[in-house]
């Protein structure tokens, strides 16, 4: 049938072929080919942003720094929380599409983030957080968690699912500045503020829920950004090792759209089980169900495409309460935002910006290509200054 063809040429168009077991092999690992993976998911979303762009960046585009706005000894980061339908929120969203790799929307609980540098007043980068993937392997096995356990003690751990800087920030490593954010008093204050007293949809219960850790992975394979991230001795992030390679990201919005509309034509449940309490990952469930239903063997969820997935403890004691649901957080370590800046200025970012000058010649007149194209000039790739959420 018609759907049927349309997957298969797509998944051929953007280079898999399938293994011996019916899944699907990535035409390879290097990063050039992931983002080239991604192309057509960006494409729709430019599309689909277009009205966005034309209106708000004009306006916001002020925002943006000009590298020689950015005195980099006296970078001090602040976080301000977005809200949907605001003049921040259409900040955020333009942002986030000049990454080469299109950014989630999250799901569930969310809190999401400007990351102001208040020197000068312009947009560093952004950051969200938002419910973890429920299965997560690496993760599990690092905190030591049952079935139940995971159950009962998740509520206390978020993903970062967009983390990064923009141009001329992510050129002098302010991508590890803005990561290191995660781990901050403030970030665990902002969580506990609005989820602290929350109360399960499902359960009833009360939840009390701590930030005791953020969970992220890496958009193209082993990460450059949060491997050996650590400040003043403390790491910020730890290695989980790699995903076993599962998504949906090589499924476009319009594709899915056509998946979701043959299930209706079939009336099978999935098309319309996205309502929180029907069980999780609903966008997979529901591809998974089409194509089923359309005869393919093997799991084409299965992309092969590996991530790096990082865990960032926020107590010292974080994995022990995880693990026994007992004991109150060690937050001595924990430290302010203003704290923060100054070690990773000092062991990052001014270095960086003394042996790599390119920043200096940035222009926030260039962010409306930047969205347009999702690179940058060919020397700043070649040195891989794109920071990825």
């Amino acid at each position: 049938m018609r759907l049927k063809k349309r997957i298969r040429s797509h998944l051929r168009t953007l280079g898999f072929a399938r293994d011996g077991e019916g899944g699907l092999r990535p035409p390879s690992q290097d990063k050039d080919v992931v983002r080239s993976l991604h192309r057509a998911q960006r494409r729709q979303l430019i599309v689909e942003t277009q009205d966005l762009v034309k209106g708000a960046l004009p306006k916001l585009n002020q925002f943006f720094a000009d590298g020689r706005e950015v005195n980099v000894g006296a970078i001090a980061p602040r976080l301000e929380r977005v809200f949907s339908g605001t003049w921040q929120g259409d900040l955020f969203r333009l942002a986030a599409l000049t990454w080469s790799v299109p950014v989630s929307s999250g799901y569930g609980r969310r809190l999401r983030f400007l990351v102001w540098d208040d020197s000068n007043g312009k947009l560093m980068g952004i950051l969200a957080i938002g419910d973890p993937v429920f299965n997560l392997a690496v993760r599990d096995s690092h905190i030591g968690w049952t079935g139940s356990d995971r159950k009962h003690r998740l509520v206390n751990i978020m993903d970062a699912y967009v983390l990064g800087a923009i141009p001329p920030y992510n050129m002098i490593l302010g991508g590890k500045l803005v990561a290191c954010l995660l781990r901050s008093r403030e970030m665990y204050e902002h969580f506990r503020s609005v989820y602290g007293n929350t109360v399960g949809v499902i359960s009833g219960e009360s939840k009390a829920a701590r930030l005791l850790a953020v969970t992220t992975t890496s958009s193209m394979g082993r990460s450059s950004l949060y491997n050996r991230l650590k400040l003043d001795g403390t790491p910020y992030f730890t290695s989980l090792g790699f995903t076993g390679g599962w998504g949906h990201f090589h499924v476009p919005d319009g594709l899915f759209d056509e998946m979701r509309a043959y299930l209706k034509s079939k009336k099978i449940a999935e098309a319309d089980m996205h309502e929180f309490g029907q069980g999780p990952n609903w966008r997979i469930r529901a591809i998974r169900a089409a194509l089923g239903s359309l005869g393919f063997k093997g799991d084409l969820l299965k992309h092969g495409v590996q991530r790096e997935a990082f865990i960032s403890l926020l107590a010292d004691n974080s994995v022990s309460i995880l693990k026994s649901g007992k004991g109150s957080p060690k937050l001595a370590n924990l430290k302010r935002i203003n704290e923060i800046a100054e070690l990773a200025k000092e062991r990052w970012l001014i270095k960086r910006s003394m042996s790599r000058t390119e920043y200096l010649g940035w222009e926030k007149r260039k962010v409306g290509q930047l969205i347009k194209t999702g690179t940058m000039t060919p020397s700043a790739q070649a040195l891989d200054l794109v920071t990825s959420a």
